[in-house]
């Protein structure tokens, strides 16, 4: 009955209007290209000062959920990722939105979201101090051999394995500018100042994927190729949503999984997502042109890495990423201590945060749905106004981040070399993987061999370890074969 009782809680309407607020304001920050769920979260977190702690949290839960799932707009529409989270959904929403289905797309995006972040929630819900547990045992080894199970993604979308590759080292090479994770001495920062913490991540996404594509976009406007696009207000039909079921499922349970260990984030379950489910599909070479499943796969893995994260926050005080590291924060306000002792203290904050979870997926599903004929008219803006808007997001979103001039230079750098690649056909989605991946793999490298003495046995002799290398040999092989075999018939077909 107490637990009834404190879930009940939930269904005032004062805590209704502050969840359902924070859920739509979420959704408008993450579909600014450079606006994070983070910065919204950091910025929100003095308001709930002198809040009801179950109402002050759960707005803050709601500007997550609604943050995450937001970039998702402007990633189908624009080619422009709103958070890093949603980089991977582009490489099949912006497709369909050129084909004028960027209803369907964002229907897509809006239903996975939803799946996924239920399902996360559910297990938030029911196993959460059992599944924090399991985060723990996540070493320095651990966390390597994920982050190079992670990179071998790149064999896997990119259509030239050579090109890939080449995509992918050039991106773990960038990952290494600025300073070095165990000595913090500065690398390849050739004295300016502005890079001795790395080039930032969001002004880098935002070029690499949008500026890039505004220099296409100014090319074909020269050379006067670019047609009206039309936009159909169509949602995904029942046997589409039955045929994306098991991406929105796969993803969920990747999420879910990524979720709960700490330091990773919804950028990496979405791409793990993304690869694994294009391994298991019997049509792997729709992927990449405007491909349901491949929606489904990135939104419903990235909106459930929100709910899995709160698991390890809440029942050990370990932070699953960088929101909730923020978060935290929101907790501490309020006079209280992540932890096994906060289920014993107030079980009732606990069960209005579970409850709040389920509101503000449920809240984001209903924006979502309510705003796609909205969204949709973007496109029947002129191209050349639309793509001017851009210019002006990217620069005002890259600049917002840290209010530092060298993030424009970051953002107009990674946009010429976005461009390139594209006009050489190099795999911007490597890239961009190598530079999520690429420092967790080196830190964690570095940082297991100095705690084995540089035992590599001691290093991999652990069992997660083991399953992570396990699964990377597993992931290099599988392509290669099909590679091989590919070649193979193709000299038997010559033959004849």
């Amino acid at each position: 009955m107490e637990t009834l009782s404190y879930l009940l809680q939930i269904l005032r309407p004062e805590v209704l209007l502050f969840i359902a607020a924070g859920t739509l304001g979420g959704l408008i920050i993450g579909a600014l290209p450079g606006l994070t769920a983070t910065m919204g979260v950091a910025l929100l977190i003095p308001l709930t000062f002198g809040m009801d702690p179950v109402i002050g949290l759960n707005m803050l839960i709601g500007i997550y959920i609604g943050g995450i799932y937001g970039g998702c707009i402007s990633s189908i529409l624009l080619r422009t990722p709103g958070t890093p989270s949603s980089a991977a959904t582009l490489l099949d929403g912006y497709p369909l939105a050129q084909k004028g289905e960027a209803g369907k797309a964002l229907g897509m995006a809006t239903i996975a979201s939803f799946v996924g972040g239920i399902i996360a929630a559910i297990v938030l819900a029911t196993l959460a101090p059992q599944l924090a547990s399991i985060a723990l045992e996540f070493g320095a080894p651990e966390y390597f051999a994920l982050a190079l199970f992670g990179l071998t993604i790149i064999a896997s979308l990119s259509g030239d394995m050579l090109k890939g590759a080449i995509a992918g080292a050039l991106g773990v090479l960038i990952s290494t500018v600025g300073a070095d994770p165990i000595s913090g001495a500065s690398r390849y920062t050739f004295g300016v100042s502005g890079f001795a913490g790395g080039f930032s991540f969001t002004p880098a996404l935002i070029g690499l994927f949008a500026l890039s594509e505004v220099f296409v976009q100014i090319e074909r406007i020269f050379a006067d190729k670019v047609k009206p696009l039309t936009v159909a207000r169509t949602y995904p039909s029942r046997g589409e949503i039955r045929q994306s079921m098991s991406a929105m499922l796969r993803g969920s349970l990747i999420g879910t999984i990524v979720g709960i260990i700490p330091g990773t984030g919804s950028g990496t379950a979405s791409w793990i997502s993304y690869n694994e489910v294009r391994r298991a599909s019997k049509t792997p070479e729709k992927f990449g042109t405007g491909h349901l499943p491949g929606i489904a796969a990135t939104e419903s893995a990235n909106n459930a890495v929100c709910a899995a994260a709160l698991i390890p926050l809440l029942a050990l005080g370990v932070p699953g990423d960088v929101v909730t590291a923020v978060l935290m924060g929101g907790l501490m306000i309020q006079g209280l201590a992540p932890g096994p002792v906060l289920f014993e203290s107030r079980p009732d904050l606990i069960v209005g945060i579970f409850g709040g979870t389920f509101m503000a997926t449920i809240f984001m599903l209903v924006f979502g749905l309510l705003g796609i004929p909205l969204f949709s008219r973007i496109l029947l803006i002129p191209k050349r106004i639309l793509t001017m808007c851009i210019v002006a997001f990217c620069f005002i979103g890259s600049f917002a981040i840290n209010l530092n001039l060298v993030d424009l230079y970051t953002m107009v750098g990674f946009g010429i070399l976005g461009w390139g690649m594209q006009k050489f056909g190099f795999s911007q989605a490597a890239l961009c993987i190598a530079l999520i991946l690429g420092p967790m793999a080196e830190a964690n490298l570095r940082r297991g061999l100095l705690q084995t003495r540089d035992n590599v046995f001691e290093f991999v002799s652990g069992p997660i370890t083991m399953l992570f290398l396990g699964l990377t040999l597993l992931s290099v092989a599988v392509p290669l074969v099909r590679s091989i075999r590919g070649r193979r018939r193709l000299a038997d077909q010559s033959r004849y």
